[in-house]
């Protein structure tokens, strides 16, 4: 089965905010703030639109709605540094001229006793300004366990101010049975770990910062143990680059031999030109496309979950200003709006213990998600294959029984 159509023009003034309505194969796939509905012919117009019946049953079926948050989401860098030194990196600020495995980085901060305490008042205040009553926590970094005391006082801690849940953006190499564990049992539920394509590609990119050897190995291994004695579940973010799209096939059949799919989400990313002299030449074109829809398809049928598509989100933390749902803090409390800007020079946006600047000086610096993204193509080009990847994800998971 090919990829589907892409979709056509959304009439802005019949669809809520964030909505989206995709044509299939088959039928018609509306994705709202509150859900995804499977809808024909009679319910779209010639020229893409929801007629007004379909329209009144979606708002009634609360497809139109927006769910309420319910937690504040708070990502903390206990660590800026990082022991693997890959090239694309956002958070370098250089190359490494002598074409090693150590660009250089955003300043080292580490995360300590006292900055947590200033950390959690803050976010006490935020929490009874915005009414919110629990707390979401992302362990982030550089790589958050290079400061695994400070991962586990900051959840300690904040379990102790209102009932907290926590996942982890984490390299894994050094992710312990032991950490695990204890990690688990302070209400971390899931961890994010990136693989660049099948192993050789992998080790090739994704090295050691002090001795440039492969890491792929040591992060299945260590997952793998962790999922022994903990519950932790793991997302599986793949990232496709001309560097990596050769062995992306090979990746997916190997982690299903060696980890537990059914503990695992797949997630295949194509990443920006982000990175100080770094540039990716896969376009976002019907080839791409094909790919993105074999492999998640591949996925499906070794086990693995891979997440429904859904409406265009607003991000709980930077997509509002003053972290009025959400904050980023790094590792010595200072404020960025997105993990993209946190600990860079002149992006700070305050700190945890004077609170925002002022709107005059943050205007400028408050980015949202993907906006230091770089890419060749323009927006249209990528909605269009954002929307083709997604059309043929859910005609799959229709044709399936997955949905």
């Amino acid at each position: 089965m090919s990829p589907a159509r892409p979709a056509a023009p959304e009439p802005a003034d019949r669809l809520p905010s964030g909505a989206r309505l995709l044509k299939g194969e088959r039928n018609w796939w509306f994705l709202g703030p509150g859900g995804v509905a499977r809808l024909t012919d009679r319910h779209v117009t010639a020229d893409g639109g929801l007629r007004p019946e379909a329209e009144r049953r979606l708002h009634e079926s609360g497809l139109f709605t927006t769910p309420r948050i319910g937690a504040y989401a708070l990502t903390v860098l206990t660590s800026t540094h990082c022991n693997l030194g890959c090239g694309y990196c956002f958070q370098n600020t250089a190359q490494d001229q002598g074409g090693g495995s150590r660009p250089p980085r955003i300043a080292r901060t580490r995360l300590t006793s006292d900055t947590i305490t200033s950390i959690l008042g803050f976010t006490e205040r935020q929490m009874a300004a915005s009414g919110l009553e629990k707390l979401s926590v992302l362990l982030f970094g550089g790589e958050p366990l290079l400061n695994p005391r400070g991962c586990v006082e900051l959840l300690e801690r904040a379990g102790k101010i209102a009932p907290t849940s926590a996942w982890m953006i984490s390299n894994a190499t050094l992710l312990t049975p032991r950490l695990a564990r204890r990690l688990a049992e302070l209400g971390l539920s899931s961890v994010q770990v990136t693989f660049d394509g099948d192993r050789p590609d992998h080790d090739r990119i994704r090295v050691g910062r002090a001795d440039g050897g492969g890491t792929f190995d040591k992060i299945v291994r260590n997952i793998a143990r962790a999922s022994e004695v903990s519950p932790l579940r793991w997302t599986l973010r793949v990232n496709v680059s001309q560097e990596t799209f050769d062995g992306v096939d090979a990746l997916i059949d190997r982690l299903a031999g060696t980890l537990d799919p059914a503990r695992c989400s797949l997630y295949f990313a194509r990443i920006g030109d982000v990175g100080v002299g770094y540039a990716n030449s896969l376009l976002h074109n019907g080839d791409l496309a094909a790919a993105f829809t074999r492999w998640q398809r591949r996925a499906l049928e070794l086990g693995f979950t891979v997440s429904r598509p859904g409406a265009r989100k607003t991000c709980v933390t930077c997509g509002h200003t003053d972290g009025r749902y959400g904050a980023v803090v790094s590792a010595d409390g200072t404020l960025a709006s997105c993990w993209e800007t946190a600990g860079k020079p002149d992006w700070e946006v305050g700190t945890v213990t004077d609170g925002y600047l002022p709107s005059t000086v943050t205007r400028d610096r408050w980015i949202g998600c993907q906006d230091l993204y770089r890419y060749d193509e323009d927006a249209r080009t990528l909605a269009r294959f954002r929307d083709t990847v997604d059309t043929a994800l859910l005609d799959h998971l229709h044709a399936t029984g997955r949905l």
